[in-house]
């Protein structure tokens, strides 16, 4: 007897399946921290993506170590393989990626290979509408040797580009080489419970950095590098951050902007519930004499201070000059709400330039 299935009906038949979960090790990984695993993990991605079942989960195990070169997970190749099922692919967009094991970079500099992958990022997550990545795992960059080197251009440990319905909880990174996550040209990306720790000394390792992007939310994290705990770069907009705590480093900065005569933007940012202990700075405003654009409709508000040296800073002198130039142009900045201790004889600075001045900035109850 023949039986005749709707192309709806086979929708909603995929749609209550269990989900389809894929360990990396069926993939042929060896999780002994030794064994390159790059090629397992490759392959487990592909096998996930091929799969029809709506909620596909591509999972690290705990227990074990893997060493990866630099790896990239495309959001691309699943649409290619549903390309015939169009419409199938508005209810099974959604991937898992579950990391409860312990990722780990090369340690040795010269041991990095990237024939076929972008090097400036270890781990990158791109093109993807519809992602999460979450477990108990870590991530160890391996940075010190890198560190050494001096100057390191474009080297992130963990990155998100041009995605967007992105969320991300639980992970710990751990001595990234440079900046540990990158949000760009993302939308609707939600990280929470993050563990990112570097030494107090390391280079370069920002926490968090976001640039072009928007409603980025960060939450409930705890970030101790060497450099700024998050970073807030270029077209920027509609981020929120709520109870983080920032140590060691740097604090919380927006910008640089405008560095070589860039145009550059920052706009609608809340800063609120964060705990700044024995930083550099705690919330720091930077700009670039010459350079054009507008950080603006930023708010930090009930933010607590421990021996931080410099608690508030707005610095639109950068690159210092005598001359009247151009400068980004900073405007309603809210402080409500902030207090704790600094160590240092200056706990508020603000240094506005002649040509391009600061504009509406308020305090209450500092």
């Amino acid at each position: 007897m023949l039986f005749l299935i709707s192309f709806f009906q086979l929708v909603l038949l995929v749609q209550s399946l269990e989900p389809f979960v894929y360990d990396v090790n069926f993939a042929g990984a060896i999780g002994d921290g030794e064994s390159d695993d790059t090629e397992a993990f490759k392959n487990a991605w592909y096998v996930v993506c091929s799969s029809y079942i709506s909620s596909g989960i591509f999972r690290v195990p705990h227990g074990q170590k893997f060493l990866l070169q630099p790896l990239t997970f495309n959001g691309n190749y699943y649409y290619y393989f549903h390309i015939f099922f169009n419409f199938m692919i508005l209810f099974t967009k959604f991937r898992v990626i579950q990391i409860d094991g312990i990722l780990i970079a090369p340690s040795d500099p010269s041991s990095w290979k990237c024939k076929d992958t972008n090097c400036n990022n270890w781990i990158t997550f791109q093109h993807f509408d519809g992602l999460i990545i979450q477990g108990t795992g870590s991530l160890h960059g391996q940075g010190q040797k890198w560190w050494k080197m001096g100057c390191i251009q474009n080297k992130v440990g963990f990155a998100i580009l041009d995605s967007k319905n992105v969320h991300i909880s639980g992970l710990t990174s751990v001595n990234s080489r440079k900046w540990h996550i990158s949000i760009e040209r993302s939308s609707f990306v939600h990280a929470s419970k993050l563990n990112i720790k570097a030494p107090k000394d390391s280079p370069s390792t920002d926490g968090i950095r976001i640039e072009h992007s928007t409603n980025v939310t960060l939450a409930s994290s705890i970030i101790k590098t060497g450099d700024d705990c998050i970073e807030i770069g270029d077209g920027s907009k509609y981020i929120n951050i709520n109870r983080i705590f920032c140590g060691l480093g740097h604090g919380i900065s927006i910008g640089s902007l405008g560095k070589n005569g860039r145009k550059e933007t920052v706009e609608y940012v809340t800063i609120r519930r964060a705990n700044f202990y024995t930083t550099k700075n705690g919330v720091r405003i930077k700009t670039w004499q010459g350079g054009h654009g507008y950080a603006r409709h930023i708010r930090f508000e009930r933010l607590s201070f421990n021996r931080v040296t410099r608690p508030i800073i707005i610095d639109q002198y950068s690159c210092p000059t005598h001359q009247r130039i151009t400068a980004v142009e900073i405007s309603n900045i809210l402080y409500n709400d902030l207090k704790g201790t600094t160590n240092s004889e200056i706990a508020v600075e603000i240094l506005c330039s002649e040509s391009v001045p600061c504009k509406n900035i308020r305090m209450k109850d500092i």
